[in-house]
Formats: structure tokens, C-alpha cells, sequence
């Protein structure tokens, strides 16, 4: 653990106390900029965690599970120090954007500088007032815009401690991912901070199983890290794991006609789409490269060619992996189940 007095912004948070704080960020055309958060101390000692939404400021499902998380009375028990920054880019989600006004992507933007693009300028903000300091965090994302994600936890696999917490979560999909550069989790990584990445639903859009995953992979993951008190009865439910992936292009430009959801398992060579010709009579199939599990799909009905179609994770056993995920969608979910804690009501 990383230290004893946490200190944001020049503000002391003292054990045992909750204190809402505004990050300042470069003033956009001279209006003032700030990045709202809220930081719930613990009267006992422990880890620090960040929880961050919104680095995309189109991607609103993780606003969502971060205002349901913080409403949970069990968060009263926390040990340790909790940051619940909802909104990371605060520029993007007024214009309903992905990107910064500058155009760049803030998750391409780390470690940032004090002396570089508005960008760069706000992931070194970031970086330095919330990451340093803690000592794991979790990212929530969507899908792009018109794409959809099955919910899934993305870490790097090869790392037990961090595949311990992917489990923890218990979406229903871990995929191993690669670090990008520029990306806020590969910068975390230089500075000792594990971060678990979740990914589920589509931009501009809530989606209530996936917030509700969101909502219960947190807490569980919390209680891993001894930060929460565990459930004495719990069991904990085993996800896929995943080590490969890719997408599916469409071969030609039309009307996308899908046949398979997310979810759903695929053989090789199995028709999962068809590309229908708008004017015209003619279909073309879309079929699968190899056996697995769809894990991300357009939701748009018109694709040109070389378009992102599906995202298929490989996995030899489709009937185990049809009946779990089937298991995750059916009960994982479920409001007398989403904690253990007799917080049913909170769930709205």
C-alpha cells in the first residue's frame, strides 16, 4: 500500500471521512473545466482503489454503475480508500463525444505533459492526482459507437494477480489483452497499479445487465481485496477466460442481415450474418474463421466493405461456454443475488 495520508489536490482526506473534490483542468475557451470526484476513506487502514467512467465521453454505462455503487450501504464498511471519478472526460460527454475537443483520444494520451496538447495536459492531471496514488483501479467502458460488447473484463491474463481479480468480478467473459501505448492502463502498469478494464454495452446507451454486472463485479472485487466484508456463503462463479480473439470483416458493402447474437457460440465456417445488396438481389455470407464466442457485434444494419462485424473469441468447447454464459445472462444478474447484502432495493 502506497501510503498512510491520502492527499488530492492539496486536500488531506482523514480516515473515516467522505469529501467530494474538483480536480481544475484547462479552461476550454475560458470557461472554467473540472473533473468531479468523490472519495470515500475508510476508518480502517487499507488499498486504495480508483474507479473511473467516461474516459470516452460517449461511454455512459459505467456513470451509471458508479452512481448505484456509491448508494450501497455496505460501502459504509469500507476499509481502505475508495476514488469514484465518474466522468473522466468531461469535455467529450457535453458534445455526446468519444474524443477531446483537440480530436485526440484521451486513452491514447498517457502518461501526458504539463506542456503538451489539451489532451496530454489532462492525462497527466489524471495520472498524477489519481493513479499514482492508488493501488489498483478499475476502468468501466462500452462498446463504440454502433458496437456492442458482451460484459467482459480485459487484463492481462499472464499476470496471476490481476487474472485473481479478472475472476473476482465474474463477468461473464476475462479476455487477455494486450497493453497499448498511450493507453491509461499500460501507464498504470509502469507506476505498479493493476487495473482491470470492463467492457459492456454500446456508447450512448445504458445497458441495465451490464451495469448491474458492473455494479456486483465491483464489490466483489473489493471484498477480494479485503476491503469489503466477504459473504460467508458466497461461491464464486468461474468466467470464460480467453486468450485469443478477432474480429470478422464484411467481404462486400450492403445491408448487414445478422443471424447470430451476442453470446452465442459459432463453429468454423458457420453462417453468422448475411450481406444483402440494396437495390439488388443478391446476398453474400458472412461466416465464421473458427470455433467460439461472440463477444462484440455492429449494431448498425449498413457495412461497407472491411467493416467490423463480429468480435469472436476462439474457444474449442462451445457447449461448456454456451451453457455458462447462459448461466451469467440467467441468474448472475439477479437483484437477490447481485450482493449478498440485502441491498436489493438499491438496485433500481
Amino acid at each position: 500500500m502506497k501510503k498512510q495520508q491520502l492527499q488530492i489536490c492539496g486536500i488531506d482526506i482523514p480516515a473515516g471521512c467522505t469529501k467530494n473534490i474538483e480536480i481544475e483542468l484547462p479552461k476550454l475557451y475560458n470557461l472554467p473545466a473540472s473533473i468531479p470526484i468523490q472519495v470515500i476513506s475508510g476508518k480502517t487502514a487499507g488499498p486504495t482503489v480508483f474507479i473511473s467512467a467516461a474516459i470516452h465521453g460517449d461511454e455512459l454505462n459505467g456513470i451509471e454503475i458508479i452512481r448505484r455503487l456509491k448508494k450501497l450501504s455496505v460501502i459504509k464498511k469500507i476499509k481502505g480508500t475508495l476514488i469514484l471519478v465518474p466522468v473522466v472526460n468531461v469535455y467529450g460527454i457535453n458534445t455526446l463525444s468519444r474524443y477531446l475537443p483537440d480530436r485526440r483520444d484521451l486513452n491514447r494520451s498517457f502518461p501526458g505533459s504539463t506542456k503538451g496538447s489539451l489532451a496530454a495536459r489532462m492525462a497527466k492531471i489524471f495520472l498524477d492526482e489519481i493513479v499514482k496514488k492508488c493501488d489498483y483501479g478499475i476502468d468501466l467502458h462500452t462498446g463504440a459507437i454502433h458496437r456492442s460488447n458482451l460484459p467482459q473484463i480485459r487484463t492481462n491474463t499472464e499476470n496471476q494477480e490481476t487474472l485473481e481479480l479478472a475472476k473476482a468480478f465474474e463477468a461473464p467473459v476475462v479476455l487477455h489483452s494486450a497493453l497499448r501505448d498511450g493507453s491509461l492502463r499500460a501507464e498504470a502498469q509502469e507506476h505498479g497499479v493493476p487495473i482491470l478494464l470492463y467492457e459492456a454495452g454500446e456508447a450512448l446507451r445504458f445497458d441495465d445487465t451490464a451495469i448491474k454486472i458492473g455494479v456486483k463485479g465491483i464489490v466483489n472485487v473489493l471484498k477480494a481485496l479485503n476491503m469489503l466484508p466477504k459473504s460467508s456463503k458466497k461461491r464464486q462463479r468461474n468466467p470464460l477466460i480467453f486468450k485469443e480473439s478477432s474480429w470478422v470483416r464484411a467481404s462486400e458493402s450492403g445491408m448487414l442481415r445478422t443471424v447470430k447474437g451476442l453470446g452465442d457460440s459459432v463453429k468454423k465456417d458457420e453462417i453468422i450474418a448475411f450481406i444483402d445488396e440494396p437495390l439488388g438481389d443478391r446476398s453474400f455470407e458472412i461466416t465464421s474463421s473458427f470455433d467460439g464466442i461472440i463477444i462484440g457485434k455492429s449494431q448498425i444494419p449498413l457495412v461497407q466493405e472491411g467493416d467490423a462485424v463480429f468480435h469472436i473469441a476462439r474457444f474449442r468447447n462451445l457447449e461448456a461456454a454456451e451453457e455458462r454464459i447462459d448461466y451469467f445472462q440467467d441468474y448472475a444478474i439477479s437483484d437477490s443475488d447481485i450482493l449478498g447484502l440485502n441491498d436489493e432495493h438499491i438496485i433500481e
